[in-house]
């Protein structure tokens, strides 16, 4: 979301060594711009540009021995200010259910996004959760409400285009009172536009069951116009926080930018993708750092945690301790992992920012379109092959090149990749690894803040 503001600001900081009042001037005004275009409202740009001015030319800038980072440590922590300075997580600790009703305009990805926060709320905190739909304006939205919860395995409270929203919203809470369930996820119906009968209607249900939480599901992608939206749910609705989808798609970042200022109300969560995994809590601190191209490494290895299966790392871990070699079978646990993370160009978002020719080549070798050619590669190996690519002649080449729907050269070019990065597992063969951990951990606290409680727990 923040890819192009990302790289303006960086290029605008990145040659800062000495300050003075005159090239603090052309900075901001640089930053201006590129917030400006960005699509941020303007007047939080004017009070981000004012509050980063008046402590840039304060005495705490010049005490500083590193101008250039201090000035950058400034305008990371107005950023963070500005996105919300603390996590805001959702409120659990009412008498279940705790009910959460979604609202929001049609289009925003409100429906899936339901179905995203309970499967969230199942696997991250381990409620029990039902969700049930109060759109009867769309029969679509209800079968796919219902649908999404088939697939997560979690309860579902059955809805019709002849029931009143206010009566669904009502028996769906009696009834997970009666299954002693923790959350209730209440979809409702939006609208192309604001309008009166849907504010009305959505105050109703929210009179009915006196929900914990009213978060506000807004698209990304519409810039101020989302901020503009959001501002006019809260003057309707006691909203508690605003879920911000399609934050993986090609948005400004505006609109994360401005929504807490002018609204009053946190970021809770934000869509990363259209996978049901796909929701992430939003961390302002974290925000702003890879806004400012100083990557999220924090998140990257929680997200490292809880995806990759431990058995598997664990058993390469325990193959190479014995000194057993690394094999192709293992090379596609490692490109299936990668998968797991959210592909190639979502760990680079998230890894401190990089010349863009070093991004290119990365992505060249072992990008999203790259790492499915070569699992298709290796699928189209026989057990034998994966175990021993030296059996691998030119007419095995040439049948796994068929098989995968690839060429011999991409095939050659598979082996000589893994051939390089076998070599280099051989330095972890043995008690190697131990002895690296070793160090890592005499290195921790050279460590920036989250990398060494990581390698402290290794």
């Amino acid at each position: 979301m923040f890819n192009k503001l990302s790289d303006r600001l960086t290029n605008i900081f990145r040659g800062i060594k000495t300050l003075n009042e005159k090239n603090i001037e052309e900075a901001l005004s640089d930053t201006r711009r590129a917030l400006l275009e960005a699509d941020v409202a303007l007047p939080v740009v004017k009070d981000f540009i004012e509050q980063v001015r008046q402590k840039a030319v304060g005495q705490e800038i010049y005490r500083s021995i590193d101008t250039g980072h201090a000035f950058i440590k400034i305008v990371n922590d107005e950023l963070t200010h500005i996105l919300g300075s603390q996590t805001a997580e959702l409120n659990l600790k009412t008498e279940p259910p705790v009910v959460i009703l979604m609202a929001g305009l049609q289009g925003s990805g409100k429906t899936t996004t339901a179905a995203k926060l309970a499967n969230y709320l199942k696997t991250q905190l381990n409620k029990k959760v039902l969700v049930t739909s109060a759109d009867v304006y769309r029969p679509a939205a209800i079968e796919q409400l219902q649908t999404l919860a088939k697939q997560i395995d979690i309860s579902y409270f059955p809805s019709t285009t002849k029931d009143k929203p206010v009566n669904i919203a009502r028996d769906a809470v009696q009834s997970a009172k009666k299954q002693f369930l923790d959350v209730v996820i209440i979809d409702t119906a939006g609208r192309l536009h604001i309008d009166e009968n849907m504010m009305q209607e959505i105050s109703h249900i929210s009179d009915a069951v006196n929900p914990a939480e009213i978060l506000l599901v807004v698209d990304s992608m519409a810039g101020q116009d989302a901020a503009q939206v959001a501002k006019n749910f809260n003057g309707r609705l006691a909203l508690t926080g605003i879920v911000l989808t399609k934050t993986d798609g090609d948005a400004r970042g505006g609109a994360a930018l401005s929504m807490r200022m002018i609204t009053g109300k946190p970021i809770k969560f934000i869509g990363v993708g259209e996978k049901i995994e796909a929701l992430e809590v939003f961390h302002p601190d974290r925000m702003a750092s890879r806004i400012l191209g100083m990557g999220d490494i924090v998140s990257l290895v929680e997200e490292a945690k809880q995806k990759i299966d431990e058995k598997k790392a664990e058993k390469v871990h325990k193959k190479l301790q014995k000194g057993q070699r690394f094999d192709l079978t293992d090379f596609l646990d490692q490109l299936q992992h990668m998968d797991q993370l959210g592909g190639m160009e979502k760990l680079l978002g998230k890894l401190p920012t990089m010349p863009a020719f070093a991004q290119n080549k990365i992505n060249h070798l072992m990008g999203d379109k790259k790492n499915t050619q070569m699992k298709a590669i290796i699928y189209s190996m026989t057990p034998q092959e994966r175990l021993f690519p030296a059996v691998i002649n030119g007419s095995r080449k040439r049948r796994i090149a068929i098989g995968s729907g690839t060429t011999i050269q991409d095939v050659n070019q598979l082996l000589r990749q893994f051939e390089k990065l076998q070599k280099q597992m051989k330095r972890f063969s043995g008690n190697k690894m131990s002895k690296m951990m070793k160090q890592m951990k005499n290195l921790q606290g050279q460590l920036p803040p989250g990398l060494g409680d990581m390698f402290d727990k290794m």
